[in-house]
């Protein structure tokens, strides 16, 4: 009943519009024709149907041309933004003229086709993310839960009981550490941990972070070179720059080969500073080195169980937010250079 009602409406505004133009047509010739020679005149019937034909004409055209130029382009757009709203984040609205039109409706629907572009890739990243923590997630909970099990078996020997034990303590730890990396990444992404920059040493900083790996290295008999710059100041935030320090060494220690070399290097410049980690490790081919730092990506999946695939991504975000800039150098069964750039302010 509505779609009947404004039907009549619209046509019933159509013929009055119509109809007011005639009339004003009319009203325009009697200011030019004195009314008694109008009506003498035989022009006159003439004139008068002549001028309600061209304005039915002009009004239809009217007519036509808004449908092909304004409802025909907004009814498009109505239509893909309902598919949007359902979810459909594929679709993609024709243009009118071209994209680089400077048409309106062009400009409108450009941005609605990048929107559906950048929520479809938003989709995506969730959508991986969910499979990828529940899988990350099931692994270390089943051990938990078979191990759990096996410890309910009262005549298991001691020393099995203790190994059991400490297999449980191990999932456990990987399982906090996940749900940490997790937390971190989300805050950092929504922007809800910011910079509190002060200044310190660096050079101190990075020395204390590469110690803390001492027992990693000794273990594999690794060859640690460093070449840093004696108290390079900096005025960022240490305690975010302290988790990419750590990811690095602590990658650059586990793909490093057995009594391979790791090198670290610290160079001031005039306005910034270069730190690179470098390793004696696989390589990463082009392929994997497009993906490093998305979440949860392990280019090298024999070491899968030493990490959840999260570091890189941490340590991207958090060179994004300090306002620095990060490289990677590889080259496949020779080693893998990253560097970082930071400003000094």
């Amino acid at each position: 009943m509505k779609k009947l009602g404004y039907t009549i409406w619209k046509y019933l505004t159509f013929f009055g519009i119509m109809s007011f133009t005639v009339t004003c047509n009319f009203l325009l010739f009697l200011q030019f024709v004195p009314l008694e020679e109008a009506r003498l005149n035989r022009a006159a019937p003439a004139t008068m149907i002549n001028v309600l034909v061209l304005t039915a004409v002009f009004c239809v055209v009217d007519e036509v041309r808004r449908r092909q130029m304004v409802k025909k382009p907004v009814r498009k757009i109505l239509e893909g933004m309902n598919q949007m709203m359902e979810g459909d984040f594929s679709v993609r609205i024709p243009y009118l003229r071209g994209e680089e039109s400077k048409n309106e409706f062009d400009s409108i629907i450009k941005g609605l086709n990048h929107m559906a572009e950048e929520l479809s890739g938003v989709e995506t990243l969730r959508t991986d993310f969910i499979s990828n923590v529940s899988h990350e997630l099931k692994t270390p909970l089943a051990v938990i839960q078979n191990y759990g099990t096996l410890l309910q078996d009262t005549s298991l020997p001691e020393e099995t009981r203790q190994e059991y034990a400490r297999a449980i303590t191990e999932q456990t730890r990987k399982l906090t550490a996940l749900i940490t990396n997790i937390l971190k990444l989300n805050r950092l992404e929504n922007q809800q941990i910011f910079p509190e920059k002060k200044e310190y040493n660096l050079t101190e900083q990075i020395c204390e972070c590469l110690l803390g790996f001492e027992q990693a290295w000794e273990k594999k008999e690794l060859e640690i070179e460093t070449d840093l710059d004696e108290d390079v100041m900096v005025c960022q935030d240490a305690e975010l720059l302290s988790l990419v320090w750590n990811n690095l060494f602590s990658n650059a220690v586990k793909f490093c080969r057995e009594k391979g070399k790791v090198s670290v290097s610290v160079k001031k410049e005039e306005n910034r500073v270069e730190i690179s980690v470098s390793d004696e490790g696989c390589g990463i081919s082009p392929e994997v080195g497009v993906h490093i730092f998305e979440k949860f990506y392990q280019g090298d999946t024999s070491h899968a169980a030493q990490g959840n695939g999260l570091g890189l991504a941490l340590v991207k975000r958090v060179i994004d937010i300090v306002g620095g800039e990060i490289y990677v150098q590889s080259v496949q069964g020779e080693g893998t250079t990253f560097r970082v750039i930071l400003g000094k302010r």
